[in-house]
């Protein structure tokens, strides 16, 4: 099976039960295939914990699911280390944190510090409990979810916290068609306890392999540093994109490559991921966090149309 037919494949594989949102699953696989995270903020019922568990049930993988809270302490993520008085040692025991995708549900319902928790583990694939550091499951991914409408009670995400996520994205309600489909498909049972698995693990890596081959021109990569140094220049950005704003564009364009069939880069695959890879790590004039709103989509939509597209 070739790259391109194993994720479209993974693909149509989601789409059986996450029904009608092409273009969220695409941003799903993306996520996976460059190594990244992916953080979703929608309203609740649109369907944030079927995606995960749709992606999970398709690569037959380990999926956990985390319910933030005001009183979830690190630990509860990360795992603690047990004294077993017959083995007269303590015994590790592993938290959530270690299995291929992890829900994350309503993260910012949590304190920074539990929230910081998840920093190591989602840049180095490790988590380092009681001096002792231990590697995560591969692949692995988190996807996060917030209520962009309801904040009390809500510690909102730190921008080193929001930095680690490749993505933000939005669900959106589906069309009629589209509704009436999923409740039909829901009379009798959820499709997502059938869904059988589309690829292995080891399938999974080697995409993520391949991804990394994708070719990249020269004028490409001047392309999406033009866009990058105007989010630092733009009058209305009071913080541009960073450095590892850059890799994470360059590396979801990749993974676009490879979910369009292509082994290569076109500017569109830059362009249509300025906004999902960028914007929720800007602030803009005024305010004191990041997080998308309509000044910096506005932002970034001036300067994709002003910055001129290699030919």
């Amino acid at each position: 099976m070739t790259p391109s037919e194993s994720v479209q494949r993974l693909m149509a594989n989601m789409e059986k039960v996450f029904i009608g949102k092409d273009e969220t699953v695409k941003m799903a696989v993306i996520s996976l295939l460059a190594n990244g995270h992916l953080l979703i903020e929608d309203v609740p019922g649109v369907g944030k914990t079927l995606l995960a568990r749709a992606l999970a049930k398709s690569i037959n993988c380990a999926f956990r699911r985390i319910q933030f809270t005001p009183d979830l302490l690190p630990s509860d993520i990360l795992g603690v280390s047990i004294f077993d008085s017959k083995e007269n040692r303590f015994e590790f025991k592993p938290g959530p944190i270690f299995a291929n995708v992890v829900l994350a549900d309503e993260i910012n319902r949590t304190t920074p510090r539990t929230q910081s928790s998840l920093l190591e583990a989602m840049n180095d694939f490790q988590v380092s409990v009681d001096g002792v550091t231990r590697k995560l499951h591969l692949p692995f991914i988190v996807m996060a979810t917030q209520n962009p409408f309801e904040f009390e009670g809500t510690y909102p995400l730190l921008e080193s916290q929001l930095d680690r996520f490749l993505m933000k994205v939005s669900i959106g309600y589906p069309g009629v068609r589209d509704e009436k489909q999923i409740l039909a498909s829901q009379r009798t049972a959820n499709p997502i306890d059938e869904l059988q698995p589309a690829l292995t693990v080891d399938e999974v890596l080697e995409l993520q392999a391949v991804t990394k081959q994708v070719r990249v021109d020269e004028s490409l990569v001047d392309y999406l540093l033009a866009i990058i140094a105007e989010t630092r220049r733009s009058n209305h950005l009071k913080v541009g994109a960073s450095p590892r704003a850059s890799l994470f564009l360059l590396r979801a364009a990749q993974a676009r490559a490879r979910v369009e069939g292509r082994d290569y880069c076109i500017p569109d695959d830059i362009k249509r991921l300025v906004a999902p890879v960028l914007a929720h790590r800007l602030i803009p004039k005024g305010r004191r966090s990041a997080g998308t709103d309509a000044t910096v989509l506005a932002a970034l939509q001036e300067i994709t149309d002003a910055v001129p597209v290699p030919v």
